[in-house]
């Protein structure tokens, strides 16, 4: 179990769980993509076929397009739920929240630069972001328009069912939207977004597959400094990293979901690949190694 207890929280957290904040949590108001959420694609598969409306499907799969367009659909009121189950978790995510901007922070000042904080928006249900209607169904998100991280804590409840239980599970979840934000904040989201205007459906998948291993090699990097700068990680939390990588993989999604592997239609990386990479970030602790598109002999120039 992550030792998290007594650690300091996040200051970049809003609640929007029917308006209440949590003891102890931040609750400034200030600006916030990668990909559909970890069990977004088994849904809105299911939801397409049941015949859904393809708009709002866009408008659920968000990340997976920095620059789409979508309506501004109004999100649905909700009744305040928060039970002291996800108020704990709330409180852990404000924590590890706070640890990532500890690490990115000291990563960028090392580079010469300075490291934009994210916020990180609780819900529950739907919400609206600068990248249009965000639900539930689709996990936590990234939207690089208000450079903010979504979560309906529910989602923890689905992530222990697909075999990937325990809080460092959830915390890699985190360092993966964080990796996104890192993504957008060095320019790497608009290149490729630029690049898949110009190719293939396939290729494009592709592209989104390398953006989306990037994020859980840098989730892996925050991993590392969170261990051997801050002493955050306890036996068998990286375990249950590696347990999480693995568990959404787009071939496991796509079993789960009853149907074929198409690696064509990736994109977010196979199990095997998603815990490559987190492992590399995770051992070498170094940004330089998170380089999937060299290593796929991809130039973003």
């Amino acid at each position: 179990m992550v030792d998290w207890r007594g650690r300091k929280r996040s200051d970049n957290v809003i609640d929007m769980r029917g308006g209440g904040s949590p003891a102890g949590m931040g609750r400034r108001t200030a600006r916030a993509g990668g990909g559909i959420g970890i069990v977004g694609i088994i849904v809105l598969v299911v939801m397409f076929f049941m015949g859904a409306d393809p708009m709002q499907l866009l408008g659920i799969a968000l990340g997976g397009d920095p620059a789409a367009t979508v309506s501004q659909t109004q999100a649905p009121d909700v009744e305040p739920s928060a039970s002291a189950e996800t108020d704990e978790h709330a409180a852990f995510m404000s924590v590890v929240l706070e640890d990532t901007e500890e690490t990115w922070g000291r990563l960028f000042h090392a580079a010469g630069s300075t490291y934009p904080e994210p916020q990180l928006v609780l819900f529950e249900e739907a919400v609206n972001t600068a990248c249009g209607f965000g639900s539930a169904a689709a996990g936590p998100f990234y939207c690089p328009g208000d450079k903010k991280l979504y979560l309906d804590l529910s989602f923890f409840r689905e992530l222990g069912n697909m075999g990937a239980p325990g809080d460092f599970a959830q915390a890699y979840v985190i360092g993966h939207e964080v990796g996104h934000h890192v993504q957008n904040v060095i320019g790497i989201l608009d290149r490729v977004q630029a690049m898949k205007g110009r190719v293939s459906e396939e290729d494009a998948n592709a592209l989104q597959v390398l953006v989306e291993l990037q994020a859980d090699c840098y989730a892996g990097v925050w991993a590392n400094h969170a261990e051997t700068k801050r002493d955050l990680l306890e036996s068998g939390d990286v375990e249950e990293g590696l347990e999480a990588a693995a568990a959404i993989g787009d071939d496991t999604l796509q079993r789960r979901a009853g149907r074929a592997v198409n690696p064509e239609s990736f994109t977010h990386g196979s199990s095997a690949e998603r815990v490559e990479w987190f492992r590399r970030g995770m051992q070498s602790g170094d940004v330089e190694q998170c380089d999937t598109f060299k290593a796929a002999g991809v130039s973003l120039r």
